[in-house]
């Protein structure tokens, strides 16, 4: 299936417009729910895995999921672009100087690895950026039944699954007396770079996670920082930055400066996320 990312003939909506960040968290977690249902149908079965030009691998669950999301998105909010990963790797994507001040992010399936290695550790996401930023977000690691949504401005939450009768407001928390809980990705990551980065810093313990959802973890206050060395794109980590942001974290680059979005090429520096501490400030020995 050829994953599409087109847009149509648009006026891009002014900032100024009307946007309810509560309705528009629901609507979009139904489309997110849908898609996280597509994945875990091919999950349950054989899939082939291909890689694309970057040696990434993709499964037919990244495109369904993509197909899905991607119309939704345009219809959700019409006139407003969206950009998505597998229609980026297949040179689909708007150009930068198209997008705007407004437009969608997608990684329709974070962690193809995990999904590959049925860890669960695999997650939907889907961020609205305004202005160079991440908003708003909703991430979804459907085998496992979280779900975490969040607007800036507006505050972040965590579900089971479907059942909204779960919903809890979450927070991220200052670091602990005894030291950072450090999150380091399960199938990336230079830890030579890592080591020297926390050197100096009190680490209370060090604890992989695949994905966007360690974003989650630090924005439900299960964790206080997550350095990230090496190759990642906007898409991957948009939405959990959303939730992070609308939970009192924040996203900052090694020179204590936030991420900016819509970039050319859409590819992120390296990064460190907080959570409710500074970088210069959080855990120093």
């Amino acid at each position: 299936m050829k994953p599409s990312c087109q847009t149509v003939a648009r006026q891009d909506p002014p900032l100024d417009a009307p946007l309810n960040p509560s309705q528009l968290i629901e609507a979009l977690i139904g489309v997110v729910q849908q898609a996280g249902e597509l994945i875990l149908q091919v999950y349950a079965r054989d899939f082939s895995v291909t890689a694309k030009a970057d040696a990434s691998p993709v499964t037919e669950a990244d495109q369904l999921a993509e197909a899905l999301l991607t119309p939704a998105l345009q219809a959700l909010l019409p006139g407003v672009p969206v950009v998505a990963e597998e229609a980026a790797a297949a040179g689909q994507a708007p150009a930068t100087a198209e997008l705007g001040a407004r437009f969608w992010l997608v990684d329709p399936l974070d962690g193809t690895r995990e999904f590959v290695q049925r860890n669960g550790e695999f997650t939907v996401n889907v961020a609205l950026v305004e202005q160079g930023q991440p908003v708003l977000g909703v991430v979804l690691a459907p085998a496992l039944g979280q779900l975490y949504a969040g607007a800036v401005g507006s505050g972040a939450f965590a579900q089971v699954g479907n059942d909204a009768g779960t919903r809890r407001p979450i927070e991220a928390r200052r670091p602990p007396a005894e030291g950072l809980t450090v999150l380091a990705s399960r199938s990336h990551g230079d830890p030579a770079a890592l080591e020297a980065y926390l050197a100096g810093r009190r680490v209370a313990q060090l604890r992989n996670a695949g994905s966007s959802l360690k974003l989650c973890l630090l924005a439900a206050g299960e964790a206080d920082c997550y350095p990230r060395f090496g190759r990642t794109m906007e898409w991957d980590i948009a939405a959990g930055q959303a939730v992070l942001a609308a939970a009192g974290g924040r996203v900052e680059d090694l020179q204590g400066q936030p991420l900016r979005y819509g970039k050319p090429g859409f590819e992120n520096p390296d990064f460190v996320a907080w959570g409710q501490a500074a970088g210069h400030e959080a855990g120093a020995g």
